[in-house]
């Protein structure tokens, strides 16, 4: 992996939760999903009750996640671009994700897993003072 995508890993590892990005019958959607990073690979666990995953599995995703919201003055973004595959976590996987929520939208909730590994990765920060430059614009 590339300094630039050892980082983003790092970042990722910092917040729990992001949102995956692809097309559904011709249209585009995000949905939230909460992540942990295993071997350098991206693992998520949705509510399968809305049936994304369905659309994601086989297909090429963008995955992001943010600090946007968490009072931290230096800012920044990741995304990961890369092919969903439905997986079982393993035991050790499923301890990294500690409990799911009880309720999706009024639903049980009903887990379902997918593993990306990441094919482009994409990292964004804003600089928290004026004399330092942005690394990218956004």
């Amino acid at each position: 992996m590339s300094p630039e995508d050892l980082h983003a890993i790092e970042l990722l590892r910092r917040v729990p939760y992001g949102r995956v990005a692809t097309s559904m019958r011709a249209l585009p959607f995000l949905a939230a999903a909460r992540h942990i990073v295993v071997d350098g690979r991206v693992v998520l666990r949705m509510h399968a009750g809305f049936g994304y995953h369905q659309a994601c599995a086989g297909s090429v995703v963008a995955y992001g996640a943010d600090n946007f919201n968490t009072g931290d003055p230096g800012l920044w973004a990741v995304q990961f671009t890369g092919t969903a595959e439905l997986v079982e976590p393993t035991t050790a996987e499923l301890e990294l994700f500690g409990p799911g929520p009880h309720y999706v939208d009024g639903e049980l909730f009903d887990p379902v897993y997918m593993r990306i590994e990441p094919q482009f990765v994409t990292v964004h920060t804003l600089a928290p003072t004026a004399d330092r430059h942005f690394q990218h614009a956004l």
